[in-house]
């Protein structure tokens, strides 16, 4: 399904609309309301059509005995269960202990006071910061003052956690 916006911002009246896509005749029907209007083709470039790549296929829950389909590795209900059960018998306490609820609301506050990557924005890019990351981890001495917080996107922060090693270090 795709929208298609018609009319303008100066008319003040934007409409959406969806089309299907239909892949035995590769075009696409624009639907209004309740009736479909004629099939018509997408151009792209020069005669060629638009095809839309179809989402991946749903995998079955990992948790045993469950029928659901997801696209994660469990299904919303399990996938709160599962976390429950890990912060409860895999992660350090100390680690839970850190990252309690003051840590969410400091964590919320500093996300929206900057809300994207800093080093990206170095690189010249706009990407929204979704994680805080320790400049020096709290295991080592650090805070959760403003000066020891950095706001960075989750390719950034696994890149980071990769070149100190001390994510995936043998325990």
């Amino acid at each position: 399904m795709r929208r298609v916006w018609s009319g303008s911002p100066e008319q003040g009246k934007p409409i959406c609309r969806s089309t299907q896509f239909s892949p035995a005749s590769g075009k696409r029907s624009l639907n209004r309301g309740n009736t479909t209007a004629e099939t018509h083709i997408i151009p792209r470039n020069k005669g060629s059509r638009k095809r839309l790549m179809p989402y991946r296929p749903k995998r079955p829950c990992s948790h045993p005995g469950c029928p659901n389909l997801t696209y994660g590795r469990f299904c919303p209900l399990h996938e709160q269960q599962e976390t429950l059960r890990y912060n409860r018998f895999q992660r350090d306490p100390e680690t839970s202990e850190r990252y309690g609820k003051d840590w969410r609301r400091i964590r919320k506050a500093y996300l929206s006071d900057h809300p994207f990557c800093e080093v990206c924005r170095k690189e010249g890019k706009a990407t929204v910061a979704t994680m805080v990351h320790h400049i020096r981890p709290l295991r080592e001495g650090g805070t959760n003052d403003e000066e020891n917080l950095m706001a960075l996107c989750k390719a950034c922060h696994s890149r980071l956690h990769a070149q100190r090693g001390d994510r995936w270090h043998d325990r």
